[in-house]
């Protein structure tokens, strides 16, 4: 069975709304099914499902995806929106600049992005919408600003990007500070541009905001002080070398726990169970997907594909100029249509080799895939930060991606700066 008819399978697969995680499964059985001869047998793709999730490093996904929950849980979200509003709030688009940073924060919190649209949006959209901005616009800053949770460190994609490509995690994330600062940056700019063209209600925002300068700026960091203290140990720890990236996200549960449970009493005891439960509802997908990525990638080199194409875009696209911008656009329409893990475990394999070959640092190209990759998040069909967010808001999906265009523009802008600017990416490496 050729690759080409491999990939037709899995492709009818997902139009015909199979589940990724069984397609990926079909599609690896498929090519010993069809060939005796074939090396990878039933048995072997079982053997690789199973040895893709033995992994220490992996062990982070579910750690963090625990602990993002217990902070959105806990109203972490909502003590870091105080404080960027108490000081961005009154000047102009201070307030959607407020929910920005906090989704950049959140993000280094959490490491995923529809973890910080959902966290972030159920606090700060109804406050934008009640401060008199536009609720699709306000919707649309959420869903956007949301990716940052994949760009900033801890990220769950890097740490797939990571295991898939034998980087260092703790460079990825080191590698993911600046990029997630320029983009959040950019995301601002054109903030300020949208509040300036269309008006804020001034009155409504310094009533707020002037709630929170009576309480006084030592009573609201003292209040946030523990929720801003969050991402400083988690980080710390890594690049301190205290802690690997797997403790530190083992850390960022008990530290979440801790806060929410003693100090800000946001949850209870009896309140573990469900979050519990939930965690296990969000990673176990993400387990089955991964492990039958690793299986099918396996048999992607089994069967030389990674060679052939290789060989087929370095005959084809010489400069390497050229070559970079079609891996950027292949990247765009796969994450507009597949979900970030199956990406990045499916395709680092075949085409970490061509960017190697012309030069580019596997941690650069890391940093370009996730960027793409996050772009996906906000752009249909899939875009599941789009779906978080309209579940949020009962606004419809395209009339957000709408809205969203313009953010995508100025995320474009940053993903060509850091394709072609390696300093902005490698910068702490």
């Amino acid at each position: 069975m050729s690759a080409l008819v491999v990939f037709i399978i899995f492709v009818i697969c997902l139009v015909i709304a199979i589940p990724v995680s069984i397609s990926l499964g079909i599609v690896s059985v498929l090519p010993g099914a069809f060939d005796s001869s074939f090396t990878a047998s039933g048995q072997f793709v079982i053997r690789s499902m199973l040895g893709g999730i033995d992994s220490f490093p992996l062990l982070a996904v579910p750690m963090f995806v625990l602990s993002g929950i217990v902070m959105a849980k806990g109203g972490i979200s909502k003590k870091l929106f105080d404080v960027f509003a108490f000081f961005l709030g009154r000047r102009t688009a201070g307030v959607p600049c407020a929910v920005i940073v906090t989704c950049l924060f959140y993000g280094a919190i959490s490491g995923s992005a529809p973890a910080t649209v959902a966290a972030v949006g159920s606090m700060t959209i109804p406050i934008l919408a009640k401060l008199g901005y536009d609720k699709s616009f306000s919707t649309a800053v959420v869903a956007v600003s949301g990716g940052l949770g994949v760009i900033i460190p801890p990220s769950i994609p890097f740490i797939m990007y990571g295991m898939a490509s034998g980087a260092s995690v703790s460079d990825l994330f080191l590698s993911g500070i600046i990029p997630g600062l320029l983009i959040s940056a950019l995301l601002m700019l054109y903030a300020v541009y949208y509040c300036r063209k269309h008006g804020e209600d001034k009155e409504k925002i310094n009533a707020v905001v002037g709630e929170l300068h009576e309480k006084g700026l030592f009573a609201v960091l003292k209040d946030s002080f523990f929720a801003l203290l969050s991402p400083v140990i988690i980080l710390g720890c890594i690049y301190s070398g205290i802690a690997s990236p797997t403790e530190a996200a083992v850390i960022s549960v008990f530290y979440a726990l801790l806060v929410s449970l003693f100090i800000y009493k946001s949850i209870r005891l009896r309140d573990i169970w469900g979050i519990m439960t939930e965690s296990v509802r969000t990673y176990a997908p993400i387990m089955f997907i991964l492990a039958t990525s690793v299986a099918f990638s396996r048999v992607l080199t089994l069967m030389q594909v990674p060679q052939a194409v290789s060989g087929w875009i370095l005959a084809h696209f010489t400069n390497k100029i050229a070559l970079l911008l079609v891996i950027n656009l292949f990247l765009l329409i796969v994450g507009m249509v597949m979900d970030t893990t199956p990406a990045i475990l499916i395709l680092t394999p075949i085409l970490l080799p061509i960017v190697e070959a012309v030069g580019m640092h596997s941690v650069h190209f890391g940093i370009m895939m996730v960027v793409n990759l996050a772009i996906g998040f906000v752009t249909p069909p899939i875009g599941v930060n789009l779906f978080v967010a309209s579940s949020l808001t009962d606004i419809p999906v395209m009339e957000i991606a709408g809205k969203a265009m313009p953010m995508i523009l100025y995320f474009l802008a940053a993903l060509l700066l850091l394709t072609f600017v390696p300093a902005i990416s490698m910068a702490f490496i």
